[in-house]
């Protein structure tokens, strides 16, 4: 292993070293939906704000119904009735019951409910003025939600850090927090260094090729929960690199080129770092991206990527992912590791980690199993497309068998996740 190679954790710790959280901002709290609030959230009253019910019914009496029994029925006089923005202002008395429906709030007097399947309507619609029989007691407390059931007034709901889910976002709604304050999405600039690159809506010639990594790696930092800046193409000159790199520097949070990474004659990339600002890694060992570079640029995070497209793709899930979601406010920056058997064997011939693209499923059993794709070229795409996960082969091992355990890095599901 060369002496200025990294391994990759290192190299993790010393990027989020780099990165802080950033300012906040408030948003409707259903903007916030993926995001880590960045304050406690409390409510303004109590939830639910009163008893209700938690099914369609008649509020009674449990009282009323203690002899009720298949050969003895309880018969009740329907005083009233309770539904969504109706309210019954009485009391319900002995001898009495209410119709009621879900979430309707507990008429005064009443202390449970019975569902309405089980009772007989004798006379009437079964509404105010309706006569009704039951035919097995009630307990108190039957079928009823009580006031701040979730929470009491002057509770924290959602505490800062958690994280917003389409449902806790209705539960910021039912506190009364319409909207919330998180940490603003990073403005992540992209930056595609070759003089080989043309847009993708132009058909290359002979000696060009599209530039698909801009694609990749803008649609990873939005996925990622950034705002992105692309500043195009720059040729392989110095210049034209240092002109476009610092104009994102200058409007970007945390800054990402692909390509003039290397150890080619080209590194301008590099050179600018060391010149400009400070490089603190340039290798890691790791494969594919082991030509990466790290540093800070007037202050602000930059990240240099290899132009071999699916290189920069682990390169960014490894490192500018992570950093992305520091900034956002999440605390998990690692995808879950799981343990599946290999379907074949898997060598390789150089003592860096190794990240083979990979698919986990499961056998008739149950068991997990993995298989990698058939070729490993740095220049593919479509088996980085295709993969759930990457399969992992430490430093210092030549390999696996087949039918070995192997550790999978499963890139299809989010940090933190239990599996």
């Amino acid at each position: 292993m060369q002496e200025n190679m990294i391994p990759l954790e290192e190299a993790r710790a010393i990027v989020l070293d780099h990165v802080a959280l950033l300012d906040t901002t408030v948003v409707p709290a259903w903007r916030a939906v993926g995001l880590p609030l960045a304050e406690d959230a409390t409510t303004d009253i109590d939830l639910s704000p009163f008893a209700n019910s938690a099914m369609d019914g008649y509020a009674v009496h449990a009282s009323d119904l203690a002899e009720a029994s298949s050969q003895a029925a309880v018969v009740l006089d329907v005083v009233g009735h309770e539904a969504a923005g109706h309210v019954f202002d009485g009391e319900v008395k002995p001898g009495q019951a209410v119709r009621i429906m879900t979430g309707a709030p507990m008429p005064a007097g009443a202390d449970a409910v019975v569902k309405y399947e089980i009772v007989e309507v004798l006379e009437g619609d079964g509404n105010e003025g309706s006569k009704v029989s039951f035919h097995a007691p009630a307990s108190v407390g039957d079928n009823v939600r009580e006031a701040g059931l979730e929470a009491h007034a002057g509770e924290v709901v959602m505490q800062a850090g958690e994280v917003v889910t389409a449902a806790g976002a209705g539960l910021l709604a039912s506190a009364g927090c319409a909207e919330v304050r998180v940490h603003r999405a990073p403005v992540v600039g992209i930056l595609s260094i070759g003089t080989e690159l043309v847009d993708p809506s132009t058909v290359p010639a002979r000696g060009q090729i599209r530039d698909a990594n801009s694609s990749v790696l803008l649609a990873a930092a939005i996925q990622a929960g950034a705002e992105v800046r692309f500043g195009g193409i720059a040729p392989d000159d110095e210049a034209s690199i240092a002109q476009a790199v610092l104009l994102l520097v200058q409007t970007c949070d945390f800054v990402v080129t692909s390509g003039g990474a290397s150890a080619g004659d080209y590194d301008y990339v590099t050179a600018l770092a060391r010149r400009e600002g400070e490089v603190l890694f340039d290798r890691i060992s790791m494969r594919p991206g082991k030509a990466i570079t790290f540093g800070l640029l007037h202050g602000v995070p930059f990240l240099g990527l290899s132009g071999n497209p699916a290189a920069a793709a682990v390169g960014f899930e490894m490192l500018a992912r992570p950093a992305i979601r520091k900034m956002l406010g999440h605390t998990a920056f690692e995808r879950p590791v799981q343990t599946a058997q290999v379907l074949h064997d898997v060598t390789k011939r150089q003592e860096r980690r190794f990240y083979d693209r990979a698919c986990v499923s499961r056998d008739a059993d149950g068991k997990l199993q993995v298989r990698s794709a058939k070729s490993q070229n740095s220049a593919l795409l479509g088996t980085m497309h295709r993969a759930n996960c990457l399969l992992m082969v430490p430093e210092g091992m030549r390999g696996y068998s087949a039918g070995d355990e192997v550790p999978c890095v499963r890139i299809d599901l989010p940090e933190g996740a239990v599996i």
